[in-house]
């Protein structure tokens, strides 16, 4: 035999009535159905009680719950048959009509009148899915399940329940259906089994008739790995302990309630949750067997809760402090979700629903009068606005590095655990948060326990000029290849310019996120930052294609918001340099990424390889380079039959210079990349250590257009020339070079003979030899194309990966 309850959603219309006889009709084994109300039922039930109550008129909600049976009966029934549930429908809706008149005429509602009021519901569907069902036999529950009232409501009545209940166990027939929620005292009167009462019938019943299974088919596909609503790759657990099942229920998971499975629980019966609406699905089987295969099961939340702390150390070593605390809390009838006490004794957290934080405040203020007058007690804080995530599973009994494994991952995200509990069982760790972080927490927690062999990063990109469109089109490319070696999910959930952004927590399509921007809503990098920060994601990166100051500016509180940031622009990491190395130093405090390997190089892995030599031991003790694929490719280009200004308006026009190339003519680049790399070498150098030459002449350096500087670089062609053809005679080139020596950094030309590294150095091509402790006499080089958007592009992709460690 098996027992089937069909909850609210299960019973919410004609269609899913038609779906539990299909489901009800296939089982090959007796079956006795439990049904709820209707859905939405029993709350218009409660808010026609109070209605009544309050003299207001209760008669339209009402008419209302009558209406919604009519239109399931008249969906479901030919006219005979419609008629007759119709007629076996009637003493419940007189019953229910002369209560709430005699309470609306009164002004009082009783418990017994209330029980009868909001019971009305299953009642009513039972004799619906009674008369839908093929041979079924409608019982009421209230002939069974009996109770008595404390001082926490009804209270089942185990020994008559189960006796009245077992005296069925050889009568009852192969279809049997019983009304969820409702019993009945010793006197008759109507009762209810309060919250997930139907779930009790349910379970009381599959006792009482010692049933193989309970099965509970709701709306979902079982117990889920965390909220769906919240983590899109939540997925349906297939097994838990009676254990896990509870501890997840208790703090939030509200497929079943805790207390009303506990007679299955005491019979070892087992539950299936399964899915009405997809009868297919395996669902989650609940048992007495324990899986430690899996660490952690499931994840689950409580939002709208608040944290109350009693502390003082006029608490240490004083008994009956904790006794105390909860008795206040508990005569005011108020339940602790999770206690958390230091180990000093200094203090003591509960937590508990926001609704009764004030009056719990309260209650401990009187309670502590006394301690708090003469500063024994500091004082009650409550902290609101809190929500508790708890991980559950049997498997982290006596495993290490759970714990270490959760909360480095939730630290590295910034989130903030203001209070923590583990009990001896080790069945459960719970911690609470700002409940403004809860979406962030549920998505890494569930991606570390649950996801770890796939990770995803939230990218938010600024900057659309060819770097970033190469960018954006490499990740395209790649993107399925790294989900499918690497496990990594790339999305790029936000996209700025200089005046539009526009975001998508899913991720924007890549192939039209650039167009799409074109018509976005306006937006500057401040709105744009903020929202990032707002957004709160897992795992996420600024990426800045920009040469722009105004962004650079944002790296530090992106960083103390525990975003990581990889840049191709230079003038964050060669500005002052305390801001440099507060980067750096935020970066690591957060536990989050600061990479600008493009900064020099482009692709050129130049950053990476200085910061591995010096993190090991090795002291950088020269440096010589060939910093600018732009100026590199014009010295390379110029010649008798084309001139210098000809060759700078060719640089601009391939991409290799700035837009405006007089950035790179000025030298105030080379510059820059010289700083970054003497800085990671460790030479703590500013801007004006540098000794620097510029490329032309300081007086072509005026505030003019584009065209006009280029025009006027006309007039420095022939003496260029003549300096080429000097060093040409000599058997040398011009190079456009930067150094470092004992700690002095210089960039200006240097001529350079066939002896010289640099002397082939073709095209667009950056060099730089290393000289150190460990490479002196055979110094190390690295070379390759130091320019272009597609090299840049690839260099601030592979930063990217990098964040992930991968």
């Amino acid at each position: 035999m098996k027992v089937l309850k069909f909850g609210g959603t299960s019973m919410g219309s004609a269609d899913a009535m038609r779906q539990v006889k299909q489901i009800v009709e296939s089982q090959k084994v007796s079956v006795v159905v439990v049904v709820s109300a209707v859905s939405g039922v029993t709350d218009q039930l409660i808010k026609a009680s109070e209605e009544a109550q309050d003299g207001i008129g209760y008669q339209n909600t009402l008419d209302d719950i009558v209406s919604l049976h009519n239109t399931i009966i008249q969906q479901l029934f030919s006219k005979e048959a419609l008629e007759q549930v119709i007629k076996q429908q009637e003493p419940v809706w007189t019953e229910l009509h002369q209560i709430l008149k005699g309470v609306s005429l009164t002004k009082e509602l009783s418990t017994k009148s209330y029980d009868s009021i909001v019971g009305s519901g299953e009642r009513l569907s039972s004799i619906i899915l009674s008369h839908l069902l093929t041979d079924a036999k409608l019982y009421d529950s209230r002939q069974f399940i009996k109770t008595e009232l404390n001082g926490h409501g009804h209270h089942v009545l185990n020994n008559p329940t189960m006796q009245a209940i077992g005296e069925l166990k050889f009568s009852i027939g192969s279809r049997s259906v019983f009304p969820g929620f409702i019993a009945s005292n010793a006197a008759g009167d109507n009762t209810t089994l309060g919250r997930g009462g139907s779930d009790y019938s349910a379970a009381l019943l599959a006792a009482g008739l010692d049933a193989e299974i309970l099965e509970i088919w709701t709306d979902v596909d079982g117990f889920m790995s965390a909220d769906p609503r919240v983590i899109r790759r939540a997925y349906c657990i297939e097994h838990l302990s009676f254990s896990e099942a509870m501890e997840l229920s208790h703090f939030g998971a509200k497929v079943i309630y805790p207390p009303t499975i506990i007679p299955v629980l005491q019979k070892q019966i087992p539950v299936k949750v399964k899915n009405t609406f997809n009868p297919e699905a395996p669902g989650t089987l609940i048992d007495h067997q324990k899986d430690e295969k899996q660490d952690v099961k499931g994840l689950s939340s409580i939002r709208e809760v608040a944290l109350l702390t009693l502390q003082g150390n006029g608490m240490i070593g004083i008994s009956g402090i904790s006794m105390r605390m909860f008795g206040a809390l508990a005569k005011e009838a108020i339940n602790i979700v999770l206690i958390s006490q230091a180990s000093s004794e200094s203090s003591i957290s509960v937590v508990l629903a926001a609704k009764d934080a004030e009056r719990a405040r309260l209650a401990l203020l009187r309670e502590f009068d006394k301690e708090i007058s003469r500063q024994e007690i500091n004082g009650i804080t409550l902290e609101k606005d809190m929500a508790v995530v708890a991980i559950v599973g049997e498997g982290m009994k006596h495993t290490s590095g759970v714990s270490g494994q959760l909360f480095n991952a939730v630290g590295r995200n910034g989130i903030n655990i203001y209070a923590i509990a583990q009990g001896a069982s080790e069945l459960n760790i719970s911690f609470v948060i700002h409940e403004n972080d809860l979406r962030k927490t549920l998505n890494v927690v569930h991606e570390t326990f649950f996801l770890s062999k796939f990770q995803a990063i939230h990218l938010y990109q600024v900057g659309v000029g060819t770097v970033g469109k190469n960018l954006l089109q490499k990740i395209e490319r790649q993107s399925e290849r790294l989900l499918k070696t690497e496990h990594l999910s790339i999305r790029l959930a936000g996209l700025a310019n200089s005046c539009q952004m526009i975001f998508n927590d899913r991720g924007l399509e890549l192939d039209s996120a650039v167009e799409v921007l074109q018509h976005a809503s306006k937006g500057d990098i401040d709105q744009f930052v903020e929202q990032i920060i707002a957004n709160n994601h897992s795992n996420s990166v600024f990426v800045d294609c920009t040469a722009s100051a105004v962004v650079a500016e944002k790296y530090q509180r992106l960083l103390e918001n525990n975003i990581s940031v990889v840049t191709a622009n230079k003038i964050a990491g060669s500005s002052a340099y305390d801001r440099y190395e507060t980067l750096k130093k935020t970066a690591r405090q957060k536990g989050v990424k600061y990479l600008f390997e493009t900064n020099v190089g482009a692709g050129l892995p130049i950053i990476n390889t200085i910061s591995n030599m010096v993190n090991s031991g090795d002291r950088i003790l020269q440096l010589e380079a060939v910093l600018s694929g732009t100026l590199n490719y014009i010295v390379n280009n110029v010649s008798a039959e084309k001139p210098l200004s000809a060759v700078v308006i060719e640089a601009k026009e391939k991409g290799y210079s700035e837009p405006d190339p007089r950035i790179d003519l000025k030298g105030t680049d080379v510059l820059r990349k010289l700083l970054i790399l003497a800085r990671e070498s460790d030479y703590a150098l500013e801007q004006e250590h540098v000794e620097i030459s510029p490329f032309l002449p300081d007086e072509f350096f005026k505030d003019e257009s584009v065209a006009d500087f280029i025009e006027r670089v006309k007039s420095y062609d022939a003496t260029f020339e003549a300096w080429r053809n000097e060093a040409e005679s000599k058997g040398k080139v011009l190079r456009y070079a930067a150094s470092l020596k004992a700690g002095h950094a210089k960039v200006g030309f240097i001529e350079v003979d066939a002896e010289h590294p640099f002397y082939n150095l073709a095209d667009s091509n950056n060099k730089v030899i290393l000289r150190s402790d460990y490479y002196y006499d055979h110094p190390m080089e690295i070379k390759g194309y130091g320019a272009g958007a597609d090299v840049t592009a690839a260099g601030v992709f592979a930063d990217i990966i990098k964040v992930v460690n991968l």
